[in-house]
């Protein structure tokens, strides 16, 4: 398996401002978004990922985000089989501290 590349939270607030290519997204449970997600990200449950491969753009940067980073890894990896530009926030959203939706 390749290597996936971590991205920290203030490089993500960097990107978003200066990356349209880059879309952010959030693989937590609709339970857990509910709570708050960071804005303009894409909401794709974890278990809905591999069911994704054929609407996602591989012309675009993927940065997954989930409450630790463990399952924006996951989503990360498998996605990176098939090709695409992949990335996960470093902490996940217990290390977020920019500005959130409900």
């Amino acid at each position: 398996m390749d290597h996936i590349n971590e991205v920290t939270p203030d490089r993500v607030k960097k990107l978003m401002n200066e990356d349209e290519n880059m879309v952010v997204v959030d693989v937590r449970e609709d339970e857990e978004v509910a709570q708050g997600m960071i804005e303009g990200a894409k909401h794709i449950p974890l278990d809905k990922i591999p069911h994704s491969t054929n609407v996602l753009d591989k012309d675009k940067h993927y940065v997954f985000v989930c409450r630790s980073g463990r399952r924006s890894m996951t989503a990360a990896s498998f996605l990176n089989e098939y090709g695409f530009n992949v990335s996960s926030m470093e902490g996940g959203m217990k290390k977020w501290d920019g500005e959130v939706i409900v």
